[in-house]
């Protein structure tokens, strides 16, 4: 479970998100319009980013975690693959995730290595594995970094818009393999696509003007997504079923 208590966010004295209590105790999707704070609450509950207040997970606050103890509680998969090793592999990066597991200048185990495979073979990219990063399509490199979020066996996932780069047939593949990950794990979806968000159907967190709104079925209403959103809606249009 994440606790939030009175969070405030800046950035060059301009407030982004100011006094926000929230519990987290199931899978959700965050919404809101560009930046309103969506991201920026995501890296502040993997402590990435400064903030006042506090955050907990399970009762421990995350700031006196360490780097490990983090890692296995949440990981955090941004909208784009940052390549920094123009040759490393998918599956070399897909094992840096076990670093929360190895110990201090041993190599990684043979059980590190098995953990890759089986992500590897979940979401079938298994022929991906000896690919330089860089050589990957876009909805490859989102698929390798739900790779490294399952090898990582982190118990919470932040997906930060992992659809913002593809094509409606790839963006289907990730929302199925993002529903099949919430069985076994904490899901917090951020997105801008109310027909992802309709189809996992799980409740909203409304991010707007500095403050944050929980909805649940009522949130697809046209009535309210013009409230919100300040235009007009017709319907939802893209099926993941």
């Amino acid at each position: 479970m994440i606790e939030i208590t009175k969070l405030t966010c800046k950035y060059e004295n301009k407030t982004i998100l100011e006094d926000i209590n929230l519990t987290i105790d199931s899978n959700i999707t965050i919404m809101g319009a560009n930046g309103s704070g969506k991201s920026s609450l995501a890296k502040m509950i993997c402590n990435l980013t400064p903030y006042d207040g506090k955050i907990e997970l399970d009762s421990t606050d995350i700031q006196k975690l360490s780097l490990k103890e983090r890692a296995k509680s949440i990981c955090y998969i941004p909208a784009k693959l940052e390549v920094y090793d123009n040759f490393i592999s998918v599956e070399e990066f897909v094992l840096q995730a076990r670093f929360a597991y190895k110990k201090s200048f041993l190599n990684y185990s043979d059980e590190d290595r098995k953990i890759v495979k089986q992500s590897l073979e979940f979401l079938n990219i298994t022929h991906l594995k000896n690919h330089p990063l860089n050589s990957l399509s876009s909805g490859e490199q989102q698929l390798t970094l739900i790779a490294s979020a399952l090898t990582g066996q982190s118990k919470t996932i932040i997906f930060d818009e992992p659809t913002a780069n593809l094509d409606p047939h790839n963006s289907k593949i990730i929302v199925k393999h993002i529903k099949e990950l919430s069985k076994a794990h904490k899901i917090v979806l951020i997105t801008h696509d109310l027909s992802i968000a309709f189809h996992l159907n799980n409740p909203i967190l409304f991010v707007k003007d500095k403050t944050i709104k929980s909805y649940n079925e009522e949130f697809f209403q046209t009535n309210t997504l013009k409230k919100l959103y300040g235009v007009e809606f017709d319907s939802l249009v893209v099926k993941y079923d």
